[in-house]
């Protein structure tokens, strides 16, 4: 099974869930460092499309100036345009495999794609 993880090393979530990726063995796994290499505007929005949230539900709120922003009531073009310029407003994990995609958190919402 093919699976993509938009993964922060430094996210205790993000590591367990790879974690959870990388135990099956079988999988074919890319790991993209998503403050390293963000996913385009349109990625991004077809992540959440597909995850079945929007995307103020994957907005990062702990540990950034989402809310100073005004970022939680914002528009889903507004959200996305923030994301594009500050990578770390993406709550994290996702992961996207041929059976959907999740925001992983808990981790084992990952199951649900596996």
């Amino acid at each position: 099974m093919r699976a993509t993880i938009w993964h922060n090393p430094k996210c205790g979530t993000s590591r367990n869930t790879l974690a959870i990726l990388e135990g099956r063995g079988d999988m074919d796994l890319t790991v993209i460092r998503y403050l390293e290499t963000p996913p385009s505007r349109s990625k991004l929005a077809q992540l959440f499309r597909d995850a079945g949230i929007s995307p103020r539900e994957g907005l990062r709120l702990m540990g950034t100036d989402a809310e100073a922003r005004g970022l939680p009531e914002a528009d889903d073009d507004t959200v996305l345009d923030a994301m594009m310029v500050d990578p770390i407003l993406i709550n994290r994990p996702l992961v996207e495999t041929d059976k959907g995609v999740r925001l992983c958190r808990p981790k084992e919402k990952v199951e649900e794609i596996l």
